[in-house]
């Protein structure tokens, strides 16, 4: 695979998951235009890893600013927050109120169109961002601020992979939205992604936390994944982009807790 096919589907990958001002690289054929997961699904946990490295460097900072640690924890999520634009939070946060409000497959996935958040999106996103914050802080104080960073940028590769790997697996629950627009990414495509999401996490947490954590990092979230498929196959017959965003945020906070587990030693 050529390098420069490698950045542009990097680019391309970046540009759909964040909010980074990204220009165009050279060559690079429609840098703007809805990308086709088929194309770039290897790409995805590549980005993932990168906003990790975001809130990564951000956790950097604060530390050597001497911050104190849940500070430095809340300005690295922030961080991540930011980069993306809420992009899977907000994805939560309509798949929360549709499965938790809706009587119907219709009623929900109207639910889920709806830009209002509700008392089981609010309630979903505040208990997601104290899991998150928490997991940050207690991989912080126990691990120490090198280690953590690296769980940081392990965990966006192998949370995005799970979310791409819901588009495959289950059928599009509507005609039209996000979701659809992209395509999903088809099997092999998706096992690329799988792979390459495994891959980084097994460079970035073997070294740091052990092959255990290694094992515990890739099997939680696979939990979270499968979990969420149960449910949305049950109450909506399919996945939406805002599902596969809920299957990010769980999977990022079922690996964080995972590794925690094994950073703090015996």
């Amino acid at each position: 695979m050529r390098t420069h096919r490698v950045l542009h589907d990097l680019a391309r990958a970046l540009r759909f998951l964040t909010r980074l001002p990204l220009p165009a690289l050279a060559q690079e054929d429609q840098p703007f235009a809805a990308p086709a997961l088929s194309r770039i699904a290897y790409a995805i946990p590549l980005a993932g890893a990168l906003v990790g490295l975001v809130g990564a460097l951000a956790l950097l900072l604060a530390h050597a600013l001497g911050f104190p640690p849940f500070l430095t924890s809340v300005l690295a999520l922030a961080a991540l927050v930011l980069a993306t634009g809420a992009f899977h939070e907000d994805g939560l946060a309509d798949t929360a109120d549709g499965f938790g409000g809706g009587r119907d497959v219709a009623s929900r996935l109207a639910i889920m169109r709806d830009s209002r958040i509700g008392t089981y999106g609010a309630s979903a996103l505040i208990l997601s961002l104290l899991l998150r914050l928490g997991a940050i802080e207690a991989l912080l104080v126990w691990a120490g601020p090198v280690r953590c960073t690296l769980a940081l940028i392990a965990a966006g590769a192998v949370s995005r992979a799970a979310g791409l790997l819901l588009l495959q697996s289950l059928p599009a629950a509507r005609s039209d939205g996000i979701g659809v627009g992209v395509g999903a990414p088809g099997p092999d495509a998706a096992a690329r992604a799988a792979l390459m999401g495994a891959l980084i996490v097994a460079l970035i947490v073997i070294p740091a936390f052990g092959v255990g954590a290694t094992f515990a990092g890739l099997i939680a979230p696979a939990a979270a994944w499968l979990a969420i498929h149960r449910l949305a196959r049950r109450l909506i017959g399919g996945q939406t982009g805002d599902v596969a965003g809920a299957v990010q945020q769980l999977a990022e906070i079922a690996f964080l807790l995972a590794v925690f587990i094994f950073a703090r030693g015996p």
